[in-house]
């Protein structure tokens, strides 16, 4: 039995993918590492293939036309053996050791009988353009090493979203949740870990730092500049969180209001790269978005906009704008992102 499935989203990731098979190298049998090879043009496939022939009972590689990495995601859930699931982008890497007692917790779950839905771990920015790591961790708003629910969540931070580096699932949960990643689309992470929420009834937290997550690199989908041109892109997952689930229905207090204050965090990253564009077309696609929340959820338009966001955005003009991009800019600085 394959306790964890790690899927390996590959799409000509023959520069940097090593680093991230070997951190998962750990001598466990009851690992499995999935390598979904996107339709690359590199060596992708030729270096995926050698990894399975040397790990056997480890590795598995499938290779598939081109879909983008939610395609890649959901192709990998598809073939996933593991009673859980991750994620690890072909850029980044884990913590072996973190890893290790990643899966002793689960190995313990399954082995107790235990039910556990969702295990959360802490993620480090690793940002090699500045040399600068920073730890992200879920102290002060999670009970640490047991079995927990979203009525004893405490007060998440700006900080301490729950984002795809730091969340494992239980695989059938996924598939319960009926989650199927857009095919061709970027920042699909946020559909991951949203969507299943709602299904999410038991949690546990483990206070170590298992993924790396890399930041830096010039063509990377994260960068601003890369951002503000695939903006479309954004606003299009932005619009299938709000038409995927209504928060508003849901009866835990706690559940609800941290799946508003996620679609509040999404309108803010839209928004302010519409405004930091600053055409008139981009302001267009700014009312229009917001104009949509209204349209298809006025009861969710009202509570995003009772946030600091909303505030701000009912600040017109030149003012308005240049608030929000100065409050952008300090949580650049703070949390070390783009």
């Amino acid at each position: 039995m394959k306790v964890l499935t790690v899927v390996i989203p590959c799409y000509n990731s023959a520069e940097y993918m090593d680093r991230a098979i070997e951190s998962l190298l750990i001598g466990d049998e009851e690992l499995e590492i999935l390598i979904v090879n996107d339709g690359s043009m590199d060596n992708t496939s030729i270096i995926a293939d050698e990894y399975e022939k040397k790990y056997p009972n480890t590795i598995r590689v499938i290779h598939k036309e081109n879909g983008g990495h939610g395609d890649a995601i959901n192709t990998g859930l598809k073939h996933s053996k593991g009673v859980y699931f991750k994620v690890l982008d072909s850029d980044d890497w884990f913590d072996k050791a973190s890893l290790k007692k990643v899966l002793e917790v689960l190995k313990n779950m399954i082995k107790d009988s235990k039910s556990l839905d969702m295990l959360i771990s802490n993620y480090v920015y690793e940002n090699f353009s500045i040399n600068k790591s920073r730890s992200i961790n879920y102290k002060g708003a999670m009970p640490k090493e047991k079995i927990f629910t979203w009525d004893s969540l405490g007060h998440l931070k700006s900080s301490q979203n729950i984002l795809m580096h730091s969340v494992i699932y239980r695989t059938e949960l996924l598939r319960e949740c009926n989650l199927d990643l857009p095919k061709h689309t970027f920042y699909v992470d946020n559909i991951f870990v949203y969507k299943p929420l709602p299904y999410v009834k038991t949690m546990y937290y483990l206070d170590v730092d298992l993924y790396r997550y890399f930041i830096g690199r010039e063509d990377q989908s994260v960068n601003e500049k890369v951002m503000i041109k695939r903006i479309d892109q954004q606003i299009k997952v932005t619009k299938i969180l709000i038409d995927c689930y209504n928060p508003m229905l849901l009866n835990c207090k706690k559940l609800r209001k941290y799946m508003v204050k996620y679609l509040v965090m999404m309108m803010t990253v839209s928004t302010v790269l519409l405004i930091k564009d600053n055409t008139e077309q981009s302001l267009n696609k700014k009312r229009e978005l917001w104009s949509y929340l209204h349209s298809k959820n006025r009861k969710l338009y009202f509570e995003v906009n009772k946030s600091f966001l909303g505030l701000l955005i009912q600040i017109k003009g030149f003012v308005g704008r240049k608030i929000i991009l100065l409050g952008y800019s300090l949580s650049r600085k703070v949390f070390g992102f783009n």
